[in-house]
């Protein structure tokens, strides 16, 4: 990693002086910036997609099952992918596979049949994993190691802006004023006039989704022509070599082990804050037109606490004091959002955001560290851990139909616990600190 493992490796990446760093961390921010808008559109097609089939609260935390379980699927797939195309022509192909899960949201919202929108997530998500595993270790590996969670925190402030915008514009193109409206008016309806009803509010998809597509590809074919330079990560310093003496596959490293349960339970309360905020707030009685900016909160807090990393790593805190101080911070906000009620409960959560947004900065330099000619395979790991936005979102929708939407919130609080234990000692067993 830079002055570690990059130091006496003069071939891996010759281009990378300061202008080709911040060539690079342009291109990778502008990646960061539309795996935002595309994953935190979920936080709106949760309750949407729940009104326009007919879902449960559990059925519809599928939307970020199927996109999260795409990473842990996917993830052994991403590698491979990577070392046949390399890093910037990997990414090219991440972003054409996205824009293919995007298509299939035209049938799927023609037929309103939940599995073609939950097949065209798991696509998309299947892109992401890789487009995630070339863009993390690429950010990390550019600069010096102990600034790396300053550098993927300038790339979360391109995710979370986009994360911010994203419920807003589809909001525009799905009229949720209307939606808002149907849910109550479906109990009086015939069934032809139901079955109308819904199948226009499904239509309403297929606009953003084709602006999306367009996207995506003029993107794709940016990256592909673009002069980002290869990083080569199979090669490691003379430092990091002596220390890996004996170790056979990433899988000889604990701390990286516990950095991918430690990133599965993070990605996990992450994505419950931004994707259950709406529904939330609904549940608490507040009309889905004024409940569709509650996740652009959840992202501005995020950015918030982004731009303090920046400012603040490494100069004043280390990263893992970072990731120990968002922990506690996570747990007396779930506490907060369990014991109040109405906008104070939901403000909670959004709040939520803040105590998320270094733990990524913090959790990838963390797990990275000294793994050397392991680091595509480490990251690989790193990206299956991101399934944990399938799974814990989806046991806070059981426990939602089982309670309630607001108790169900207490599953986050041993989530938070264990990434404060990683922050403490997790990140140091098994390593040479």
């Amino acid at each position: 990693m830079s002055n570690t493992s990059l130091k006496s490796k003069p071939t891996a990446s010759p281009e990378l002086n300061r202008s080709g760093s911040t060539s690079a961390m342009a291109i990778i921010g502008a990646l960061f910036f539309i795996f935002g808008f595309v994953t935190w559109l979920n936080s709106l097609l949760i309750p949407y997609l729940e009104i326009a089939c007919q879902l449960t609260k559990f059925q519809s935390f599928f939307v970020t099952f199927a996109f999260y379980i795409a990473y842990l699927v996917m993830a052994p797939l991403s590698t491979r992918t990577l070392k046949k195309f390399g890093f910037k022509n990997g990414m090219s192909v991440a972003l054409i596979l996205m824009a293919a899960g995007a298509l299939l949201f035209i049938p799927a919202a023609m037929t309103r049949i939940y599995g073609l929108f939950l097949l065209g997530l798991f696509i998309m998500g299947s892109g992401l994993a890789i487009l995630q595993t070339a863009s993390n270790p690429y950010i990390t590996i550019v600069g010096p190691a102990e600034s790396a969670a300053k550098r993927i925190s300038i790339m979360g402030i391109c995710n979370k802006i986009a994360g911010a915008l994203a419920p807003i514009i589809l909001g525009l193109f799905l009229h949720l004023d209307n939606a808002d409206n149907l849910r109550s008016d479906l109990a009086g309806m015939t069934e032809v006039d139901r079955v109308a009803a819904l199948n226009e509010m499904a239509l309403r998809v297929i606009p953003p989704y084709i602006g999306i597509i367009a996207v995506l590809l003029i993107l794709a074919f940016w990256v592909y022509k673009s002069s980002l330079p290869e990083i080569d990560t199979d090669e490691e310093d003379e430092a990091v070599a002596s220390s890996n003496v004996g170790k056979n596959s990433v899988f000889d490293f604990p701390h990286v082990l516990l950095g991918v349960f430690t990133l599965f339970l993070y990605v996990g309360v992450e994505v419950i804050a931004g994707d259950s905020i709406i529904s939330y707030g609904v549940s608490q009685g507040i009309p889905l037109t004024t409940a569709k900016f509650f996740t652009s909160a959840t992202m501005v807090s995020m950015v918030i606490g982004y731009v303090i990393g920046i400012v603040t790593i490494p100069k004043y805190i280390k990263q893992e004091n970072a990731l120990k101080l968002c922990a506690i911070v996570g747990v007396l906000f779930s506490l907060g959002a369990i014991f109040t009620s109405g906008y104070v409960s939901v403000s909670f959560i959004a709040l939520l955001g803040f105590a998320n947004s270094l733990m990524w900065p913090a959790i990838w330099p963390l797990a990275l560290a000294g793994v050397g000619r392991f680091t595509k395979a480490a990251s690989s790991l790193l990206v299956m851990g991101i399934a944990g936005g399938a799974v814990v979102p989806l046991i806070y929708g059981a426990l939602a139909d089982v309670w309630n939407s607001q108790q169900a919130y207490w599953i986050m609080v041993p989530c938070y616990l264990f990434i404060w234990f990683y922050s403490t000692a997790g990140h140091k067993v098994g390593r040479k600190v």
